[in-house]
């Protein structure tokens, strides 16, 4: 299963990239490009969002079958390291879908505002224009 976790930490990544460059002031000649690439790349990157579930339903598997040491006399100390282990790993994996969920509707959002300023400078322009 680590070749998923490594899939979304590059796509999450790639998301957090692009909403940066989106983002950043003084960008105006690459921005109007990367929008186009970026409403191109969103509907493919929306599969982002069904193995974002997927693999939090695998994260909530693992939680319901896991063993369980309560105490410390049920289990020995390999075993609850190990279980100690793989807490520390399901809460590092919720937090990488979380933000690869998060910074798919930032993108989202971002794309969509900027092609409704793009829009409404082009109304401005063309009203100036008319005068």
């Amino acid at each position: 299963m680590a070749l998923e976790w490594v899939v979304l930490g590059y796509a999450a990544g790639a998301e957090a990239i692009m909403v940066l460059l989106l983002t950043l002031p003084g960008f105006d000649g690459l921005r109007k490009g990367l929008v186009t690439v970026t409403r191109n790349a969103l509907k493919p990157m929306l599969s982002v969002v069904p193995f974002c579930l997927f693999l939090l339903m695998d994260i909530y598997w693992k939680y319901e079958t896991r063993p369980s040491c309560e105490g410390q006399s049920t289990c020995t100390p390999s075993e609850h390291l190990r279980h100690q282990k793989s807490l520390m790993k399901s809460q590092r994996n919720a937090l990488l879908i979380a933000s690869a969920l998060v910074f798919y509707w930032l993108l989202f959002s971002i794309t969509g505002l900027l092609v409704r300023l793009d829009a409404l400078s082009r109304r401005v322009e063309k009203l100036k224009n008319e005068e």
